[in-house]
């Protein structure tokens, strides 16, 4: 087989006609004084001018007017000298007087005698993405204030519980016990099988208060929460064997961690009333830039409708806390196998900045 002949150099006019024909890229040259000396069609396109109506111009007529009272188009220029090369996101101008966010690098040129000849500059259109970005960070503003409201209308809920319902229902078990040791056996016996059921009705409102806020999620966290949670409710008021494998690179945001507890706070509640299980396995990892659970159970594995999902307000409910998040939400089950039920969050850092308004 004859080996083949290396690619002919692209020659200065070919690559001319490349960089002139780039539609995405504004690509244009600068004298060492910032004067546009070359014009592509990508800027063109960006920036609203001709050729014609920008070369010989001050490539500061396309920063704002508060950017050109600083100095900022000629730090730019004296950075790339010191540096070599700038590289700037910001808002830049259009020939129409419409402003861009826009990604700028800025590249010193010079000679084989190390004279400065000017200035490559490359601009990119980026309001797309950053309106995108916005957009996705007005939502986890919205989720995370929709959690909260959420949160503190159950913690509302649980006090009133405690404070006002179960303690008029343990002064009116109170009541019947006295009753009970003052009237005839006859009387006496229907007045105890009535406190029982009193005090069942409150351990079932102790367990709702429980379970509308419960204790150590906000003191230490989501790890430490769910550990509490899994041997309080599943392994002492249940009796179920379990077991939690956790492997966080760091503690998520409150909202997060809330939501990540109330989805496996209803799996395993579906676990304890349908699928007849003798043991429920949790898994949590640090995975693609967020938080991916699985609560696995041993069960007869509950039927399932044609989508894939148990039928019923639970599932529902944890799909939803998984997708408003901005995750999905997943339910396996086979007859005799058991049911898996495995969900993914973003879990975003906290935000230390924030980009500048539109004036």
């Amino acid at each position: 087989m004859a080996a083949r002949k290396p690619a002919a150099p692209l020659s200065e006019t070919a690559f001319t006609l490349l960089v002139q024909g780039v539609l995405d890229y504004g690509i244009f040259m600068l004298d060492p004084y910032g004067h546009i000396v070359s014009w592509n069609a990508g800027a063109e396109r960006i920036k609203g001018y001709r050729a014609g109506d920008i070369l010989g111009q001050h490539f500061s007529v396309f920063y704002p007017p508060e950017d050109q009272a600083s100095g900022k188009p000629q730090w730019e220029l004296e950075t790339a000298v010191a540096e070599g090369r700038l590289e700037d996101e910001g808002w830049r101008v259009r020939k129409d007087g419409s402003r861009f966010w826009a990604n700028v690098v800025i590249t010193a040129l010079w000679d084989e005698k190390g004279v400065l000849q000017g200035f490559g500059k490359v601009t990119r259109d980026m309001s797309e993405r950053r309106a995108a970005q916005h957009a996705l960070t007005e939502r986890r503003r919205l989720f995370d204030h929709l959690v909260r409201a959420q949160e503190t209308e159950r913690r509302r809920i649980a006090w009133d519980v405690h404070d006002d319902s179960i303690q008029a229902m343990v002064a009116v078990g109170m009541r019947l016990e006295l009753l009970a040791d003052q009237v005839p056996e006859t009387q006496s016996a229907e007045l105890r099988r009535l406190d029982a059921s009193v005090r069942e009705a409150i351990t079932r409102l102790r367990s709702l208060t429980f379970r509308l806020h419960p204790p150590g999620l906000d003191r230490h966290g989501l790890v430490e929460g769910l550990a509490s949670h899994l041997d309080d409710v599943v392994g002492t008021a249940w009796g179920m064997p379990y077991s939690f494998d956790h492997r966080l690179d760091r503690e998520p945001a409150p909202e997060t961690a809330v939501t990540i507890f109330r989805i496996v706070q209803e799996a395993l509640l579906n676990v304890h009333k349908h699928a007849r299980a003798g043991r429920v396995d949790v898994v949590m990892r640090s995975c693609d830039g967020g938080i991916t659970t699985r609560v696995v159970d041993d069960g007869t594995g509950a039927p399932t409708t044609r989508d894939g999902s148990r039928d019923h307000f639970g599932v529902i409910e944890m799909r939803e806390r998984a997708e408003t998040a901005g995750g999905w939400w997943s339910l396996r089950a086979r007859p005799g196998t058991g049911t898996t039920v495995e969900f993914w969050v973003p879990s975003p850092q906290p935000e230390t900045d924030t980009a500048d308004a539109v004036p």
